[in-house]
């Protein structure tokens, strides 16, 4: 079930739940209207899921997918992760304020890039399913990392299934 959500959005989508105290109010009224995809860059999941829940690291997602598929959620979608960072895309910044952070484990290019393995990716897909059914996310700003920081980040990665999500109708690359 996904947290922070009101009795009347009842999901069939189970999860571990490992929180992070990294997290803080949305402004007020801000819709939450896109989804950011992340790979975590580190050598392991282990690592990667320590990090996002240490409060001196100051970074944070919503949502884990570790590569055998299970789904780990560190903060409620009501609240603010610290995912996204100084983020731009278009006439957009601040894309913490409406936006919902997701990362993939992947070493990422520092330690061993590799393809994203397809149950990690089914679990994605269920997953921003699940979320679309909940929030008016529009399918133009499921975005990369890389899309809204491209001076500082480059995840997802080339390796990243795009054509999987514009396949099932979740996003629009440009």
């Amino acid at each position: 079930m996904i947290l922070g959500e009101d009795s009347s959005n009842v999901i069939l989508f189970f999860m571990i739940y490992m929180p992070s105290p990294n997290y803080n109010d949305r402004p007020a009224g801000m819709a939450i209207t896109s989804l950011i995809i992340h790979y975590t860059g580190m050598k392991s999941a282990e690592d990667a899921l320590q990090r996002l829940c240490d409060p001196h690291s100051q970074v944070s997602a919503h949502y884990t997918i570790h590569e055998e598929g299970t789904v780990y959620q560190h903060v409620e979608t009501r609240y603010r992760a610290w995912h996204a960072g100084l983020s731009k895309w278009k006439d957009l910044e601040n894309f913490n304020d409406f936006s919902i952070g997701i990362e993939l484990v992947n070493p990422g290019y520092e330690h061993g890039y590799r393809d994203f393995p397809n149950v990690q990716i089914e679990s994605l897909l269920k997953l921003i399913r699940d979320l679309y059914s909940i929030y008016p996310i529009r399918p133009d700003l499921v975005l990369g990392h890389s899309d809204i920081a491209p001076d500082r980040k480059r995840d997802p990665g080339h390796l990243f299934p795009w054509q999987r999500l514009i396949q099932e109708n979740l996003a629009i690359r440009p």
